[in-house]
């Protein structure tokens, strides 16, 4: 019986250890900002981190290290966070990732988060050749040109679609586009950069108007766009609508701690009953055997006496 009950209690030790310390995969957190990814100097901005259903507490990285913690304020409803930043700086521009804990398990990082402050020094020049008004087909240059040493330009056109194009030259840099198509037009600007995370004041802008064919004799007009740039551009990594299950969970995990807690517990019991009858059961035998040797005995002396 011992070696049974040592057997059990090693297999659920094994199993228990193997559940808790294999890597569970919890589905990978999305990160975002709002207004925008590219927050001018002294503007507040919010970022948002997104887990599984029952979420417990997120964790907000910045530029590798722990930044801030944060817990749902209406659990289960609420399956996001909100971290602020009250106002922007060069300080708190830079890389953010997010991670959750679901139970006892926290799920890995989310995408990078890039965070720029725009809005120091000097304010470059754009301008676009051979003109603002092309036909489909044709090559179009934007110049972009700052006066403080910078050696790093970035290309922006209005619409949430938009990513920035890197350029790198001296005090000036220029953006090849072409052939345009009418998903060329729009409103462009563009910074200089000090590093990848501190930009200038943005230029003034430049719309693009692009004929759509041949047979059009009319310039397309330009895309809606907000006044401040910044509204208009919502920088979102991963996917913001996750699924709210988990492959393994801290559920599924309890449950199994339990279930081996009952069976190792059910073992132990089967054992001391078992234990315990048999301990009866030799306390009756010992029991009639000492009687009957009594008896011998008793039967003895009155013979004797007799």
């Amino acid at each position: 019986m011992p070696s049974t009950l040592a057997v059990l209690l090693v297999l659920g030790l094994g199993l228990s250890q193997r559940s808790s310390t294999q890597k569970q995969m919890l589905s990978k957190p999305a990160i975002w900002v709002r207004p925008s990814f590219m927050i001018p100097k002294g503007r507040p901005a919010t970022i948002g981190c997104r887990g599984a259903g029952g979420a417990m507490e997120y964790q907000l990285h910045f530029e590798g290290g722990l930044s801030a913690l944060e817990r749902p304020k209406s659990r289960p409803v609420m399956n996001w966070v909100k971290f602020p930043i009250p106002a922007m700086t060069s300080h708190t521009a830079g890389q953010y990732r997010c991670s959750y804990r679901s139970g006892e398990l926290w799920s890995e990082l989310s995408d990078p988060l890039e965070l720029v402050v725009t809005g120091l020094y000097d304010t470059p020049t754009l301008s676009v050749e051979p003109r603002s008004e092309v036909t489909s087909g044709e090559n179009v240059t934007f110049r972009c040109q700052l006066a403080t040493a910078t050696s790093t330009f970035f290309l922006l056109k209005g619409g949430q679609s938009s990513r920035p194009q890197l350029r790198y030259g001296n005090l000036w840099a220029e953006f090849h586009l072409g052939p345009v198509t009418p998903a060329h037009r729009g409103t462009y600007r563009c910074f200089g950069s000090y590093n990848n995370h501190a930009w200038s004041f943005p230029s003034k802008p430049v719309k693009l108007l692009v004929k759509g064919d041949a047979g059009d004799t009319t310039f397309t007009p330009t895309e809606h766009t907000s006044s401040d740039y910044w509204d208009s551009y919502e920088l979102t990594t991963g996917t913001q609508s996750q699924k709210d299950h988990f492959l393994w969970n801290h559920t599924v995990q309890n449950l199994i701690r339990l279930g081996l807690a009952v069976l190792v517990l059910v073992a132990l019991m089967g054992l001391l009953l078992e234990d315990w009858l048999h301990r009866r059961k030799s306390g009756k035998r010992a029991h009639w055997v000492s009687r009957r040797r009594c008896g011998r005995r008793l039967r003895a002396q009155r013979a004797l006496e007799t």
